[in-house]
């Protein structure tokens, strides 16, 4: 990309990102007396440098750092090797030197850092929030948002005290054909939400496994106990450092990882907090590795009103390592046909046809055959080369540390789909019905579940 057709696409971008952001938040004058000025800089900690820093958000920051001024000034991270590490890929990918610090409480004492993007360990990301903004930082903060309500409450708590601009990790909110699908189905064109499927299959044997930096690490190179923060202290464990996603409490696994992604589009299409009600069923059936956390799962939830249980839709979640058939699937189903979120389609497949309408008394109810961007216009922009959603996400965050308006992915949005993700690891852990309400509570099993 030439230099003016990367100034078009950015400028454009600007447009289109500007349209996906939501209304301004509430804040106080005091509050807008901080807004950054056009000129100023915006330095930017990193809290972890994980693998999902180092391939998706770094380089998306960098896509549009220049432009909306901002830059890397320092790490955060407990092992001294991705400290490293994360001096030298900085270097590389942005041309600076930024400080390392051996823990989050040393770059909080630095002057140089306004904002962070937090990137560590599953079951450390409320945690890490809280600390952020409360030292006064804004932040974007990796999914899932939270592994417990009560890391999920004190997060969200701590983030609309503070006032401080918090974009999680949830890219779906800045991807344009999902925008087009909440449009069009909150302008009524789609009819009540019937059900939803959604799938993440994979055939990967060594996904989320770190087998050769296991065998490297050594603990008198990190912090253990630091990195264990609200959890019960153990012995020291490299696997559960280094492949946390397949241990609980350290991850729930496959709810966190992956459903938090596909279950958040649930809650923003219909505006529902979260499920009422969830059963849910998995195992370990193939990857025999000493993992914890399941390599197939089947999670079926109720949806609906809150006051009203007359209403409402099932929501069906399935995922395995196991075989990789099927793919990664998002369909909404309603009478009249199916908005198919994978081929970007709105079809009139399975509505309800004449043959089966007339004889009780009904019309056919099809919703007509569309490619889902003609449904609403948005403006879009040239391939970056980079993850477009993570790229435009990380954007929308940039904008909003700057303008203070509320970002794509709220605080709220994550600690929505966190309490999906709990309802879903209760019901899987302990093989019961769990409802929201014994999960706000903490209280299933005798708060067995919860306890660690």
């Amino acid at each position: 990309m030439n230099d003016q057709s990367r100034r078009d696409f950015l400028k454009k971008s600007a447009l289109t990102t500007a349209g996906l952001s939501f209304g301004a938040m509430a804040f106080s004058p005091k509050s807008y007396s901080r807004i950054l000025g056009a000129n100023d800089r915006v330095n930017v900690g990193i809290v972890g440098f994980s693998d999902r820093c180092r391939g998706a958000l770094i380089p998306a920051m960098q896509i549009h750092a220049k432009e909306m001024n901002f830059q890397f000034t320092a790490v955060s991270d407990i092992w001294s090797r991705r400290r490293e590490e994360c001096l030298a890929f900085v270097k590389d990918k942005a041309g600076v030197d930024i400080a390392a610090c051996r823990n989050n409480e040393e770059l909080y004492d630095r002057k140089d850092v306004d904002a962070v993007i937090i990137s560590t360990a599953d079951f450390q990301h409320a945690l890490h929030c809280k600390e952020a903004v409360e030292a006064g930082r804004d932040a974007y903060v990796e999914k899932p948002f939270a592994e417990t309500m009560a890391d999920n409450r004190a997060a969200k708590e701590a983030v609309l005290r503070t006032g401080k601009i918090v974009q999680v990790g949830s890219q779906r909110r800045s991807g344009v054909n999902y925008h087009q699908a909440n449009e069009f189905i909150k302008a009524g064109k789609f009819g009540d939400i019937v059900a939803v499927e959604m799938t993440w299959n994979v055939n990967q044997p060594g996904r989320w496994r770190r087998q050769e930096l296991a065998s490297q690490i050594r603990k008198e190179d990190t912090d253990w106990d630091r990195y264990q923060m609200n959890r019960p202290k153990t012995e020291w464990d490299p696997r559960k450092y280094l492949e946390f996603r397949l241990f609980w409490p350290y991850s729930s696994g496959i709810p966190g990882q992956w459903m938090a992604h596909q279950i958040d589009t649930v809650h923003w299409f219909t505006d529902l907090p979260h499920p009422r009600s969830v059963a849910a069923n998995g195992g370990i059936y193939v990857w025999k590795d000493g993992r914890q956390n399941f390599d197939t799962m089947t999670a079926v939830f109720d949806y609906g009103p809150l006051n009203d249980k007359t209403k409402g839709f099932q929501v069906i979640y399935s995922s395995r390592f196991t075989n990789s058939a099927g793919g990664t699937k998002e369909i909404y189903y309603s009478n009249a046909g199916e908005l198919n979120l994978d081929t970007n389609m709105i079809s009139p497949n399975g509505g309800l046809r004449k043959n089966q309408a007339e004889p009780m008394g009904l019309k056919e109810n099809l919703l007509p055959e569309m490619a889902l961007g003609e449904a609403v216009k948005v403006e879009t922009g040239a391939n970056t080369g980079a993850d477009d959603m993570t790229s435009a996400h990380m954007r929308n965050w940039m904008e909003c540390v700057r303008s203070r308006k509320k970002p794509n992915a709220d605080v709220m949005a994550g600690y929505n789909h966190s309490i999906a993700n709990i309802m879903t690891t209760a019901a899987l852990r302990t093989g019961q019905f769990v409802t929201f309400d014994e999960a706000n509570q903490e209280v299933l099993a005798g708060g067995k579940v919860f306890q660690y």
